[in-house]
């Protein structure tokens, strides 16, 4: 398995080629969630909302261990671009025996402080508040294994080479697409065999993943244990990693509110959720593309080719997500309907559709400009962008909610998207480029 240059080539082909294993390895759990949405849509709205309830407290967990991931995928594309094979080895080596010590404190987390976790949630329905628990419990292993799955991802794009994150990822789908209605309907477990489906396929595709890195770096215990390299990734990964865990904590402070309107506006927005996620099968990739494209040509001084990458990313990703918004907007109740039947729900999550399709250009400007930022090394940017705009919607929705109801959250979660894309794309062209055009790289890092 080679490592891809990117600094050479023609720049739609390269990223065009780099993002399609991303995309391929979105549209997989794209394709898994669907599936896996469709059987506990089946189940009813109750099941829905369990898994949503849960489904917060594991993001947040793959929001603490981002500062991993994003730190030390962005000091190995750099040490790629400068040819440097020792400082690879050496951060990779350290970034897995971070992730190890994070993925297992996280977990024994979500195991002993889980009820306490869901109880803040003020849910109201106990039935679902006990499938909730054990979802999240049976997550808790899950989580380990998924977090070092996500680390690798991060490596691959790093290597420019992500083939074979998408073979793994394409196991791990159709495996867990095969459990799925096994373990939910044959052997009627409900929600609970859910989260055991998904936790045998993440086992595996961690067993995939420390198979095949063998042939792109050594890992070695006692130079993971380098601190300078340990101190590195964590200041450069810290900033993202703040920003997507206050992401979450205010993702669960608005479903504090939102569970005051009943356990259908939860499942309302863990449905319009997963068909939103259908955005991030393009963008997602492009977003992974742009960051190792950026890492590698920063690496070797090329910032021309980086501003083309930019501009180019940006354009394919507004052309997509003008379509998404289209169909968002127009169309979302069949959209719905897909997963559930039930009228009040189908109701609350199309509104939730129609809603964020005006923000959804906003959303994929936002993302790609982040890519950008984290293969400059400065996700200190995005980070600030985020915590000031992610906390807005906290009194935004108290505001909007004495006038519209649950609406009122939905509007202003897309107001602060058109604020956070706006505010991502002026900083990268008067603040970022502006410097790096003229060759002054300290002067914002």
């Amino acid at each position: 398995m080679k490592r891809v240059d990117l600094t050479k080539g023609n720049v739609l082909k390269v990223l065009v080629t780099l993002a399609l294993p991303i995309m391929g390895s979105s549209l997989l759990q794209f394709t898994y969630n669907l599936i896996d949405m469709l059987w506990v849509g089946g189940l009813g709205s109750d099941a829905v909302a369990s898994i949503g309830s849960s489904s917060f407290f594991v993001g947040l967990g793959y929001s603490i261990n981002a500062f991993v991931a994003i730190g030390t995928g962005i000091k190995v594309a750099h040490s790629i671009g400068k040819n440097d094979n020792n400082a690879v080895d050496e951060y990779t080596s350290s970034g897995i025996i971070l992730n190890l010590i994070i993925g297992s404190i996280y977990a024994l987390v979500l195991i002993f402080l889980g009820k306490s976790f869901i109880g803040f949630l003020n849910i109201g329905n106990s039935v679902v508040e006990r499938n909730s628990y054990i979802y999240l419990a049976i997550s808790a292993p899950m989580m380990f294994f998924s977090f070092f799955n996500t680390f690798y991802i991060r490596i691959f794009n790093s290597f420019g080479n992500n083939r074979s994150a998408l073979n793994i990822s394409a196991i791990g789908v159709i495996l867990n697409i095969i459990l799925d209605p096994i373990f939910i309907y044959t052997l009627k477990l409900g929600v609970t065999g859910a989260a055991i489906a998904t936790l045998i396929a993440n086992g595996i595709m961690f067993i995939l993943f420390i198979n095949r890195s063998r042939k792109l770096f050594n890992f070695n215990f006692k130079s993971g244990l380098n601190y300078n390299k340990l101190k590195e990734i964590t200041i450069l990964g810290l900033p993202m990693s703040f920003q997507r865990i206050l992401f979450t904590l205010v993702n669960i402070l608005l479903a504090r509110i939102i569970g005051s309107f009943g356990s259908e506006a939860i499942a309302a927005q863990k449905i319009g959720l997963q068909i939103e996620s259908v955005v991030y099968m393009v963008v997602g990739g492009l977003n992974g593309a742009i960051a190792g494209f950026v890492g590698q040509n920063f690496g070797a001084k090329k910032y021309d080719r980086i501003n083309k990458g930019y501009n180019t990313a940006v354009g394919i990703g507004v052309i997509y997500a003008l379509c998404i918004s289209i169909l968002f907007i127009f169309t979302p109740s069949a959209l719905v309907r897909l997963f559930i039947r039930e009228d009040a729900t189908v109701i609350i999550a199309s509104n939730y559709l129609r809603i964020i399709g005006y923000s959804q250009i906003f959303a994929t400007i936002e993302m790609i400009s982040n890519g950008v930022f984290t293969g400059f090394g400065v996700p200190k940017i995005p980070a600030l962008i985020s915590i000031i705009f992610t906390m807005l919607r906290i009194p935004l929705a108290l505001i909007f909610i004495k006038y519209f109801d649950v609406n009122g959250i939905w509007i202003g979660i897309s107001i602060s998207s058109v604020l956070k894309g706006t505010v991502a794309y002026l900083i990268y062209k008067f603040k970022i480029w502006k410097v790096y055009k003229d060759v002054r790289c300290d002067s914002i890092t």
